[in-house]
């Protein structure tokens, strides 16, 4: 397979084709980058340069790219051929906003297919580790991803993946196939059992993230450019469905997040600009959907036209406002999203299709990394704030707050397990950075804060398939996943990696435990 895997290495790599007007970022981009990042900024063999997939990367760091180059990769240096001028000029370029939503549906999508032609299936794992209790470590220090024995805490296989991982993979309800989704929109299939890329396609120019369904046979991406929702098939990443993301006025939006409803057989969509969330049906014979008012639901007695019905109806529920980062109830009747206002979270039953409660979060909550687990024969979820110091427990029948934990900063992921008493979740902003706190999931407090290096950002826990062991990221170029024992909470390995993000564990993902994100 002739592999189009790109990492950073690519940014900003191209070669001369003619010389460029002094001072025009446009000429300069043409002649420089152009090859490598497409015409138009979107990629090709290297990543889109916009700063929807650019993400946080400031201007500094990309002048420094440029520049420098980067070691042992494609992406050469430019100091000695370009300005200082010209390469700040270049750098502010590719951080602008491209100011027109690009075009890329199933032609684009097809053409860019590739397939691992070097790729055989296996009958069985090529390695002896048990299958289901896997971690894929994704490691955005040099865009690389890693697969490791949940046991002996080994790793199997190291390989390249696209620039920017973005959205947490997804696994097949087996374990054996491992989707990726770039912030370019790239999805890779990839087989742990033979440790090797099956094939990849690009979806969409800017995305957010993938959901694979009940049966395991679609996959959804959500996509901030273009505007759309794309359904694929995921034995073979062909085209099955685009939906355009308009309200029901006609009114465009990003697409912010999908999620698997399982419970419900059926795709959730959040709609980042316009007050509205989908429901996308994934049983092939799912009922129809009435976008108006029904008569009676009784037989014969209808008195209306669906919209749709089958495999990838769409059904529309109108919201007060736009709401984003979703949490579900384990039976997914109901969603709380965080209000665009910040603030408070709205709960939405899909049940009836309406909104039925508000929740004051006014520390802008990260549902989507929150947890739940059953606190005196009550269900109750806990959250993370992005800018306020505090962990919201909330009880998930009465949508109330039960309590409000002081943390050491700002939060950005929670986890826990079944098979544990503590809850973990990092300070992921400000000075206390490299703290961890651990949360008695039954007296619903602090009673330890670890400091795994100090100095260095510590975030994302991921637990093994029994709990009995929790890995927490140091989230640095020369950072680490360390292994600490889940009831003594003291370290026992560390492993080097770089910058690993997430970890993602093959049992707790395909079970959807309760104590890691869906």
């Amino acid at each position: 397979m002739k592999r189009r895997i790109v990492t950073l290495s690519f940014l900003l790599a191209s070669f001369f084709a003619g010389p460029a007007l002094a001072g025009d970022p446009a000429a300069l981009y043409a002649d420089n980058c152009a090859s490598c990042h497409g015409e138009q900024r979107f990629g090709a063999i290297g990543p889109a340069l916009i700063p929807e997939s650019l993400g946080r990367i400031d201007a500094k760091v990309l002048a420094a790219t440029i520049a420098n180059g980067r070691v042992q990769t494609q992406m050469p240096a430019f100091g000695d051929k370009l300005s200082a001028d010209d390469i700040a000029a270049l750098a502010a370029y590719v951080s602008t906003p491209l100011g027109f939503e690009p075009v890329w549906g199933e032609a684009e999508i097809a053409a860019s297919a590739v397939k691992n032609t070097e790729y055989q299936s296996v009958d069985k794992p090529v390695f002896s580790a048990d299958p289901m209790n896997l971690f894929v470590v994704v490691e955005t220090g040099d865009h690389h991803a890693t697969i490791l024995d949940g046991d002996r805490f080994e790793p199997i296989m190291r390989f390249p993946t696209r620039f920017a991982l973005h959205g947490g993979p997804k696994f097949s309800s087996d374990g054996r196939y491992v989707y990726f989704m770039s912030r370019d929109g790239w999805i890779t299939k990839y087989d742990i059992w033979a440790l090797k890329v099956v094939a990849e396609v690009r979806g969409g120019i800017n995305s957010r993230n993938i959901a694979l369904s009940k049966d395991g046979k679609h996959i959804a991406l959500a996509n901030y450019l273009p505007h759309s929702l794309v359904i694929l098939s995921a034995d073979d990443l062909s085209v099955e469905k685009i939906f355009e993301a308009k309200d029901a006025a006609g009114n465009s939006s990003r697409v912010s997040a999908v999620y698997q409803a399982r419970p419900r057989d059926s795709f959730v969509v959040a709609l980042k600009d316009v007050p509205e969330l989908w429901e996308i049906a994934t049983d092939p014979n799912a009922p129809p959907v009435y976008p108006g008012k029904v008569h009676s639901y009784e037989k014969g007695m209808v008195e209306a036209l669906p919209s749709s019905q089958g495999l990838f109806a769409q059904r529309r529920i109108l919201l007060s406002e736009p709401l984003d980062d979703f949490f579900f109830t384990p039976n997914y009747a109901n969603l709380i999203g965080s209000s665009r206002k910040g603030g408070n979270g709205i709960v939405v039953n899909l049940n009836v299709g309406r909104e039925i409660a508000s929740v004051d979060l006014p520390g802008f909550p990260h549902l989507g990394s929150g947890i739940s687990w059953m606190w005196n024969g009550r269900r109750v979820m806990a959250t993370p704030n992005l800018k306020e110091a505090k962990i919201s427990i909330i009880d998930m029948e009465t949508w109330t707050i039960i309590k409000t934990l002081d943390t050491l900063g700002p939060g950005f992921f929670m986890r826990s397990h079944d098979g544990s008493p503590y809850a973990w979740t990092d300070v992921f902003f400000g000075p206390n950075k490299d703290a961890m706190h651990v949360i008695d999931k039954r007296t619903l407090e602090i009673v330890k804060t670890l400091r795994p290096e100090p100095g260095k950002t510590a975030a994302h826990v991921e637990f093994d398939k029994t709990g009995a062991h929790a890995l927490v990221s140091i989230w640095e170029d020369d950072g680490a996943v360390i292994v600490y024992d889940a009831k003594t909470l003291e370290e026992i390995k560390r492993i080097p990696m770089r910058k690993p993000s997430g970890k993602y564990n093959v049992w707790n993902k395909i079970n959807f435990e309760d104590g890691t994100s869906h």
